[in-house]
């Protein structure tokens, strides 16, 4: 599909969606948020990739039914309730959105969308990222957009086998189907229908890798450098056929609207196969004292969604404006996203500036 009609299909998809009701990822944080030490901080904008990160690329290793079989974020959601309205910066909780698949086939409708894909220290695991434009590459970004704690755990460490594929299982077979699917047969129904690509570089904010308290969520942002397994000279937006810029210092709270969140919700009742999204007015939501408030819409996904781009029209065209970072779980009720101001600016810029001349 060309770049211009798969940009307009999506936004025509977007728009469509904030008409009715949609559904979050998350993370995990603890139930009493502490003090930051952001306060006294100066934005360190982003690693340049800390030591010991090593993603080498396996062809052998993520084959379409061990993908199916991959579930839930790196951490699990907080209680509904237990981070609530309840701090004074805060806007009060949203009331749930009920999350809604994203017409089929869903690189038509939502090209930039993927599922993000690794090993954790507790086996393999699920999230979401956007294809991004990159003002180094115009028109070939190789840059995809999710969540620290989807490539860097909060214990600490990297993740393993970290893989980006975009608009996965574009025909929203179920996961069962998949499994039950001979392997010969599973290239005609468009599980990796743009193939895999492989994260041979990350960025995230020191503040994600180096806080040790709940501020870190306000920071919970990460931009991966990929490039396809299969070796193809075509950059990740050229063999999609889009991207969507980043906005930076966006409005926040009520002031951004009702953006759209997108990912693939992987525990119950989701089986991290279909692509789900869910627009909500946001509102704002401070996750510790002194640190950048960060936004949050209502939503019913579970964890899978994490690190899903969350999206809204500006002149005419998508652009992404945060990401899931936490949510509640038992019930899924709220999602929440940080804020992509300096911080997350010099961390994408970083990135840019590495692979601007490869």
């Amino acid at each position: 599909m060309r770049r211009s009609t798969a940009a307009a299909v999506a936004a025509a998809s977007l728009l469509a969606l904030t008409a009715t009701a949609c559904g979050p990822g998350h993370s995990n944080v603890s139930a009493s948020p502490g003090s930051s030490s952001a306060a006294s901080q100066q934005p360190t904008g982003g690693t340049d990739k800390a030591p010991g990160f090593s993603n080498p690329i396996d062809k052998g290793h993520w084959g379409a039914k061990r993908l199916a079989q991959a579930k839930g974020a790196p951490d699990a959601g907080v209680p509904a309730g237990s981070l609530g309205g309840e701090q004074s910066a805060s806007d009060p909780a949203p009331q749930p959105v009920t999350a809604k698949e994203v017409n089929r086939p869903y690189h038509r409708y939502m090209a930039p969308v993927g599922k993000i894909v690794f090993d954790s220290p507790q086996g393999p695991k699920v999230c979401s990222g956007t294809v991004v434009e990159d003002p180094a590459h115009p028109g070939k970004s190789n840059l995809v957009w999710t969540a620290g704690h989807c490539v860097y755990s909060r214990e600490g460490g990297w993740m393993r086998n970290i893989i980006f594929v975009p608009s996965y299982n574009d025909n929203g077979m179920s996961a069962d189907q998949i499994d039950r699917t001979p392997a010969q047969q599973i290239a005609r129904y468009g599980v990796t229908p743009y193939g895999k690509f492989w994260a041979d570089w990350i960025n995230t904010s020191n503040e994600w890798l180096k806080m040790n308290n709940t501020g870190k969520y306000a920071y919970d942002f990460a931009v991966l450098h990929v490039k396809p397994e299969n070796g193809s000279g075509k950059s990740l937006q050229e063999t999609v056929g889009t991207a969507v810029p980043v906005w930076f210092n966006a409005p926040t709270g009520r002031g951004l609207g009702t953006p759209a969140s997108f990912g693939y919700p992987a525990q119950p009742p989701y089986d991290g196969a279909r692509m789900m999204a869910c627009p909500g007015q946001a509102g704002r939501f401070t996750i510790a004292q002194g640190t950048p408030a960060m936004d949050r819409i209502g939503c019913t996904m579970t964890g899978g969604e994490s690190g899903g781009g969350w999206l809204v029209h500006r002149g005419g065209k998508l652009a992404l404006v945060s990401n899931t970072s936490l949510a509640t779980n038992d019930p899924a009720t709220w999602a929440a996203g940080p804020h992509l101001g300096p911080e997350a600016q010099q961390v994408f810029e970083a990135m840019s500036r590495k692979f601007a001349n490869q």
